[in-house]
């Protein structure tokens, strides 16, 4: 979790807008397309769909809510985007939250009940055993080839316009599998890093760190010299370390968390040397108290807290969720408090940073598939479509006009209830009650969003810090195994993936000696990493064959 590119809705009215997916026969029983799939064939187009739909029927809809809106709302029914959603389509919805933190297992569960909803929001290149692919050969969800052809006409015409997109958001057997949230401009596409209290650094008199040696100076002058309890610390939910796997320090050593690539050859993080001198390092900062002591736990609230009370100096974080929730709350305390985003650390000084956070246009995060047992998969297609029309962009990423927007001079201005939310509310958590482009969903977030969104200058200038890396140059693009390939590799993955969080922790936390990664390596490739990477390496292959 890849190169982001940027795109243009095409569809007439849109312009200037730039915005934020088996051969067998689908389980409706419709002969589906197979090669390139079914947005390029020489069909009659769709008719466009009249907004609101007119329908009697009410369809169900499986989604984890945003987080941001976590304590605010307990339930999509009462979020005012998605009351809204349903007004402008004409289609009821029910909904179903699976518990936050908890979507895989509560998915899992629902799989194996048997009764799915008509949609599905899920990721599943990343969270599906064997992929996309295999959920379709499996019969939950259902090939959308011709389903798009016939009722998506914006989205269709999105995809032929854009066919570097296109080829992101569907299978290597050509199944386009869900409706897919696309990041519609490169400036959408680095949003996380490193943050850090500027106001500390210039009262001990040091600079914003660039390197690992000026983090480790500017760590322990925190504690020493601030009375940090938990100098640095970070989300380690639903994984340790859950919001650096990307490269925020452990990059400094050439590694992520997850598999790139390098001249075309796929290479797994855990497995080389910088991995190890990773583990090191925090293991050293660790057992100096340069860390949370409850890293191994820490999650949203713990760090919020943290924050807020002036425990900690530092994290990784977006710009918006992060410096922009995180700002007023320290100021709350420190009314002089600033937090800017610090470049991704490097060894040696003036260095270009390896890795960094940077997603593709496509994330399979946020997208939305049908499944085989919807009433009304053409009504769930025609609901669906909607996020990708010049109306439907404009509500998914800004909400509704004269509510919380406003068009001035051809601009879609967020009002003060998003920016200045009379309830207290940061940006991000208003943002995401009246609409969805602070996150994700199904359709094309417009960079016109971010503009407003970074409010602050220090979140501006901590996009541009964090965008100079060469990240995009060894990120894989989203691959997918094949069918035959994806339970095995599934399976590998699983136990290797358990391996490294038991010996990452261990190692950081003291109770194994760093020496220990070796046999720790012997075990992934006891465990068959081999060939993961040999599946990952032909998924590549393929993709860049097509």
């Amino acid at each position: 979790m890849k190169k982001w590119v940027a795109g243009s809705l095409s569809i007439a009215l849109m312009g200037t807008m730039l915005a934020a997916c088996s051969s067998n026969n689908d389980k409706n029983g419709e002969s589906t397309n197979t090669g390139n799939g079914g947005n390029n064939s020489a069909e009659q187009p769709a008719e466009a769909t009249t907004y609101p739909i007119k329908t009697d029927k009410t369809l169900s809809y499986w989604g984890e809510i945003n987080g941001q809106l976590i304590g605010v709302k307990e339930s999509h029914k009462d979020i005012p985007f998605f009351q809204e959603w349903q007004k402008k389509t004409g289609v009821p919805l029910e909904f179903t939250e699976p518990p936050t933190g908890q979507v895989k297992e509560a998915f899992n569960v629902m799989l194996a009940s048997g009764k799915l909803p008509d949609m599905v929001e899920y990721n599943f290149i990343g969270d599906f055993p064997g992929g996309p692919e295999k959920a379709i050969q499996d019969g939950y969800i259902v090939k959308l080839n011709d389903l798009i052809d016939k009722y998506a006409p914006n989205l269709k015409k999105y995809l032929q316009d854009n066919p570097d997109i296109d080829k992101m958001v569907k299978t290597d057997s050509g199944s386009y599998y869900a409706f897919p949230f696309i990041r519609g401009d490169e400036y959408l596409r680095v949003f996380q890093g490193p943050i850090i209290r500027k106001d500390w650094l210039d009262e001990l008199g040091l600079p914003v760190p660039e390197t690992i040696d000026d983090w480790t100076a500017a760590l322990t002058a925190f504690k020493e010299k601030k009375g940090a309890a938990a100098p640095l610390t970070f989300n380690s939910k639903p994984r340790f370390f859950n919001d650096g796997g990307n490269g925020a320090f452990m990059g400094a050593f050439g590694v992520t968390r997850g598999f790139y690539q390098e001249d075309g050859k796929v290479v797994f993080g855990p497995e080389q040397e910088g991995y190890k001198q990773y583990l090191a390092l925090f293991r050293d900062w660790y057992s100096k108290g340069l860390i949370d002591k409850n890293i191994a736990t820490a999650d949203t609230k713990s760090v919020d807290s943290n924050i807020a009370s002036g425990a900690t100096g530092a994290s990784i974080g977006n710009a918006g969720g992060g410096i922009g929730k995180w700002q007023p709350l320290v100021e709350a305390k420190d009314p002089k408090a600033v937090l800017i985003g610090a470049p991704y650390p490097v060894l040696k000084k003036g260095d270009t940073p390896k890795f960094g956070q940077h997603n593709t246009a496509y994330a399979s995060e946020g997208t939305v598939a049908i499944t085989t047992q919807a009433k009304d998969p053409e009504l769930a297609v025609q609901m669906l479509d909607y996020g990708y029309s010049e109306e439907g962009g404009l509500f998914f990423n800004f909400g509704t006009e004269g509510v919380s927007y406003n068009m001035k001079d051809g601009y879609p201005t967020y009002t003060d209830l998003l920016l200045k939310n009379p309830d207290k509310l940061a940006p991000a958590q208003a943002i995401s009650l009246y609409a969805r482009g602070s996150y994700n969903g199904p359709f094309v977030q417009d960079k016109r969003y971010a503009e407003q969104f970074f409010a602050l200058q220090t979140q501006r200038d901590a996009v541009t810090a964090w965008q100079k890396t060469d990240a995009a140059k060894y990120q894989l693009p989203p691959i997918t195994p094949s069918p035959d390939e994806a339970s095995e590799y599934a399976a590998i993955m699983n136990d290797i993936n358990t391996l490294i969080d038991e010996m990452s922790l261990k190692i950081i936390l003291g109770t194994e000696p760093v020496d220990a990664f070796d046999k720790y390596l012997d075990k992934m490739k006891s465990l068959n990493l081999d060939r993961a990477i040999e599946i990952q390496q032909a998924a590549l292959d393929r993709y860049n064959s097509r």
